[in-house]
């Protein structure tokens, strides 16, 4: 007896969203940025050690782009990660646990800011190496193909990792086979503290696959709705066999590259004007409000709950001991025979 073809699964669509959507979406991008403010405090406090880096202004990006994920989908990053985290379902406390090198933290406490994963909600890394997570991810979205899954890898990296070798050779190999793969590349203008104009022959970064046959598309950042639309639509085309694609996010981050960078490099009448002008939380806020989907009241609320979430995953944190000096020979090493 032949076995039965499984039920093909239910995939999310490029459909309009609806007012508890919309809603979701402001409580996801304000959760990240209240989790990141808080971050910044332990960092000043000394409860963070090493590397941090905020994903703050940004948080349109990744919240538009998971709004369209399935649960198989896999993404991967760099190491501004922890909105990322945040938006593929991790929990603020394992996040926070983790930054502050707790054994509670998703990695045990051994990986800090930049190097966190869930194997459960298909998020693979948090990478520290400019560019490395791009042909890992490109490698993810092989293994996609190869074991005929019809799983899509969205593969983040910054303006600044868009001029690594690995990057096109990795972009090479997606449309020689036809990956699925999509590409984000989070041009947040600055690099790790120079301006695309001074390190980018080419400033318009959605054009760096013409030679590979891979589309581009330069999407508003800022705005989770236009994220939303072109990630439904590169998804799509990656999960019909179709290839890669690349979006460039116009974004800002209002804060330095890491918690030691001053950000001398602009000016605070630049980042003053983002703020007030181009602030994804704040556009959204008044879409909902003019749509008659929240009132001031509603949102309010969800800023007292996002609060709460924060303070929480901050104590548990502090209240998680620090990993046994045995770990440090965890994880390591596979033996096989």
């Amino acid at each position: 007896m032949a076995a039965k073809k499984p039920a093909p699964k239910t995939r999310k669509t490029a459909a309009e969203p609806q007012k508890a959507e919309l809603v979701g979406y402001y409580r996801d991008m304000l959760l990240i940025r209240r989790f990141e403010e808080k971050a910044g405090q332990l960092y000043g406090m000394g409860l963070i050690a090493g590397f941090c880096h905020l994903y703050i202004g940004q948080e349109a990006v990744v919240v538009g782009v998971q709004s369209v994920l399935d649960p198989d989908d896999q993404v991967i990053t760099g190491y501004r990660d922890h909105g990322h985290m945040l938006a593929a379902g991790m929990t603020s406390r394992g996040v926070m646990a983790e930054l502050t090198g707790r054994e509670g933290g998703y990695a045990r406490g051994k990986g800090g800011s930049m190097h966190m994963f869930s194997r459960e909600k298909n998020f693979f890394g948090g990478h520290g190496i400019v560019g490395a997570q791009v042909p890992i991810g490109t490698g993810l979205a092989f293994s996609n193909k190869y074991k005929g899954s019809d799983a899509v890898c969205i593969a983040y990296f910054g303006d600044g990792a868009s001029n690594q070798g690995q990057v096109y050779e990795a972009f090479n190999m997606a449309s020689l086979w036809k990956l699925p793969v999509v590409y984000v590349i989070e041009n947040n203008q600055y690099a790790m503290g120079t301006s695309i104009a001074r390190a980018s022959a080419e400033t318009e970064l959605f054009k760096r696959g013409i030679s590979f046959e891979i589309p581009g598309e330069e999407v508003d950042g800022m705005d989770v709705l236009a994220v939303r639309k072109a990630a439904a639509k590169a998804i799509a085309r990656a999960r019909d066999g179709e290839g890669p694609t690349i979006l460039e996010m116009k974004t800002y981050r209002y804060r330095g590259h890491s918690m030691s960078d001053p950000a001398k490099y602009r000016t605070r009448e630049e980042v003053q004007e983002m703020r007030e002008h181009h602030d994804p939380i704040e556009m959204l806020k008044k879409k909902l409000i003019d749509a008659g989907h929240a009132t001031e009241d509603s949102l309010k609320k969800i800023e007292a709950e996002v609060r709460e979430i924060v303070a929480d995953s901050a104590q548990f944190a502090q209240d998680s001991p620090e990993p046994d000096p045995a770990e440090l020979w965890t994880d390591v090493l596979v033996e096989s025979r």
